[in-house]
């Protein structure tokens, strides 16, 4: 079975990326990751973009964008910029209030993001989802989390923030279980009661049931590492994580 590579989560290290994004890139590289998620482009052009990544030998692994980016007239501009950056997967990290304030309000957003997803397929992009903690809070007796990729198509893909799962009150695992396949990216922060800081490897998540099940279920095309908050520097924390992967043989 193919290594599933690890990428990082631009956010990790945005202040390094504001003020030097090639030079953060290349550092990002010589620390040996494969690949990079975008949340911002700091004025960057797609093609400025992908020049600095094959450069360094590095892959887009996804980008985190707004749904406007997606509705309307926006989404061929949308979709002309990923498919220049060399990135398939367009993953929405939150929504506006209106679209999440009810049961029916997460009910008619599935439906809003299989359209996309239809819409998407000609350009060979996917759009899905990046959950934080709030989606594992009832919401009139029901988990948003559930009534989003419950409605959803496989199309639709996940990408399954371990971090925010447990902070909610979820369980990563029966997650997985439950959609199988769906998970297309991971994003890789690790847990500990409190929610303390912690780095990837030293936390209580476990890894070795989520692994083995990614392994099995056989669709996950990225690693990706998010650290939001730091015992030490961004970049020095994010080597750390990439070191905390290395441990548990994933890396």
């Amino acid at each position: 079975m193919a290594r599933i590579p690890v990428g990082v989560q631009l956010y990790s290290v945005r202040d390094d990326c504001a003020r030097d994004l090639p030079g953060t890139l290349a550092q990002i590289s010589k620390m040996g990751y494969a690949g990079v998620e975008f949340s911002s482009y700091h004025g960057y052009k797609a093609a400025d973009l992908r020049r600095m990544l094959d450069d360094l030998g590095l892959k887009a692994s996804g980008a985190h964008i707004g749904v406007d980016q997606l509705i309307g007239d926006a989404l061929p501009k949308t979709a002309e910029f990923h498919q220049t950056l060399g990135n398939k997967y367009l993953l929405v990290p939150g929504l506006p209030e209106e679209y999440q304030i009810s049961a029916r309000a997460w009910l008619a957003t599935a439906e809003l993001f299989n359209s996309l997803a239809e819409r998407l397929k000609p350009y060979g992009l996917q759009v899905g989802y990046h959950n934080h903690d709030k989606e594992f809070h009832k919401l009139e007796g029901q988990i948003p989390f559930d009534l989003f990729f419950g409605h959803t198509t496989p199309d639709v893909i996940m990408q399954l923030d371990i971090h925010h799962v447990i902070h909610g009150g979820g369980d990563p695992l029966a997650c997985l279980k439950r959609y199988p396949g769906r998970a297309v990216t991971l994003h890789m922060s690790d847990y500990l009661p409190g929610d303390q800081v912690v780095l990837l490897g030293d936390g209580q998540v476990p890894w070795k049931g989520i692994f083995d099940l990614v392994d099995v279920q056989g669709r996950t095309a990225w690693y990706i590492v998010e650290q939001e908050r730091y015992p030490v520097s961004p970049l020095d924390s994010i080597a750390a994580c990439l070191d905390g992967m290395r441990r548990m043989g994933k890396a």
